[in-house]
């Protein structure tokens, strides 16, 4: 650590903090990753599924990894500096993401995960905080949560940020892989679009239920696996007709939303590879400008994603909600399959009309989803959840996100937001404001945030 002169702290988090750095001799700045628990040797060292996943996966699109010092029994991880992380470049932008920039970023992003998946890892912790910019260069970080493909499961460890999290992962499967991660790139993408999250769960079963309230309740046939783990821990999907994305995402084309679709398909083993999402025709013009910097002069033909089968969410997705005769006569209620029903627990009593259950008026259960043993990560209790909406999405870089962001009526106890409904597009203004690092209490930073969600 002689080399480097420290010259500010960006982070300090549960499992260590982060500094910017420069290199005494060459001048670099870089972030040094300083870990609080203690190494008694190198062995311990190269143990960490960071360091091991760094050390093999080398590519443009992928955060370098430039030494790993160990100094009085304390680990430091030199990085390469970038400029800001995905989610501090959103939360700057006024106006929206030109569709241009937005096919540029998702594209080398694909790029660094093609890598990732082809060498036998996966991220499993995929959002805007983990993809790193300076320029138009992009980077994939943090892999501290990475895994190898050929791991053997059952996987208990509860994995990625709720916002991005695969329903698979929140049914509490324990054989999940790879396509998780691209379920979390879909909703990076429809994020670069909105510049705000698609799916913001307060909770595990809200975070479900927000999802069907876009894609539909899942018919069984198309993904009887996650109806088998739904029966698992006793869950009822909430009652939805799909929304078109088109009319969330009216910024994005014809192709986005085709791309966006296949990524969050709810069967796992029906979303694309990256592979094929590089191949798709909404990203022939990004590869077209990659091999024209590198030299190379044929291109090939792009592939189309696989057709849905006519009973897939993205098939439904395209037709429109059809109200019933019954909610056109005035003054008679809409049923309650048109607005959807919360997702509740075998046993309990839902109202006719609203769907909602009527414990929920004890309080003595509420929505949250059977508690995993190990890890408890959505279990914690940060006073982020009493700020405002804006306030507790800042915190999102270093927390689960639990946020309140709208409380139901009457009800102090059960945060949550309002199902998403059709009208909801490019019309809204952001939800989110500059403000400070709630970490640091200075200026922002441009590593801050994410080092600090890599820390803990």
């Amino acid at each position: 650590m002689n080399r480097y002169k420290v010259t500010k702290t960006l982070g300090d988090g549960t499992y260590g903090s982060v500094l910017r750095a420069q290199n005494k001799q060459t001048g670099e700045v870089v972030a040094i990753k300083r870990m609080k628990q203690k190494m008694y040797s190198w062995e311990e060292c190269m143990k960490l599924r960071e360091i091991q996943s760094l050390r093999t996966l080398i590519h443009p699109n992928i955060v370098k990894l430039k030494e790993v010092i160990r100094e009085n029994d304390e680990l430091h991880m030199v990085f390469e500096m970038m400029e800001a992380n995905l989610y501090e470049f959103m939360k700057s932008r006024v106006r929206p993401i030109p569709e241009s920039k937005v096919r540029n970023v998702m594209f080398q992003t694909m790029q660094g995960l093609h890598h990732v998946h082809k060498n036998g890892y996966f991220h499993r912790d995929m959002k805007p905080e983990n993809v790193l910019i300076s320029g138009d260069t992009v980077k994939i970080a943090d892999f501290g949560l990475a895994r190898q493909i050929r791991a053997r499961p059952p996987f208990t460890d509860y994995v990625s940020t709720r916002w991005y999290r695969a329903p698979e992962v929140l049914l509490r499967s324990s054989t999940y892989n790879s396509p998780i991660d691209m379920w979390a790139c879909g909703g990076i993408m429809a994020e670069l679009y909105t510049l705000r999250p698609l799916f913001p769960g307060s909770s595990e079963s809200d975070e479900l239920y927000k999802i069907c309230s876009v894609l539909g309740t899942p018919p069984q046939q198309t993904w009887p696996d996650g109806f088998k783990l739904a029966s698992q821990i006793n869950y009822r999907f909430p009652q939805f007709v799909p929304t078109k994305l088109e009319m969330l995402i009216p910024q994005s084309n014809a192709d986005g939303v085709n791309i966006m679709l296949a990524m969050m398909h709810w069967d796992p083993s029906k979303r694309p590879s990256t592979a094929q999402v590089l191949k798709h025709p909404y990203f022939e013009v990004a590869m077209m400008e990659s091999q024209q910097s590198q030299g190379v002069q044929s291109t090939p033909a792009p592939t189309a994603l696989p057709a849905a089968a006519p009973e897939t969410h993205t098939s439904r997705a395209a037709k429109p909600p059809q109200p019933s005769a019954s909610v056109a006569q005035a003054g008679q209620a809409p049923p309650a399959s048109l607005f959807g029903t919360r997702g509740s627990w075998k046993g309990d009593v839902s109202h006719p009309s609203t769907g909602k259950v009527d414990k929920e008026a004890g309080g003595s259960k509420g929505f949250n989803l059977p508690p995993l043993r190990g890890a408890q990560q959505d279990a914690r209790n940060t006073s982020a959840a009493k700020k405002s909406p804006g306030a507790r999405y800042l915190k999102m870089a270093r927390y689960q996100p639990g946020m309140q962001q709208i409380p139901v009526p009457g009800r102090k106890d059960l945060p949550g937001l309002p199902a998403v409904q059709p009208h909801i597009g490019a019309s809204l203004p952001p939800v989110r404001k500059d403000s400070a690092l709630p970490e640091t209490g200075g200026k922002q930073s441009f590593f801050g945030a994410h080092a600090a969600r890599m820390l803990g």
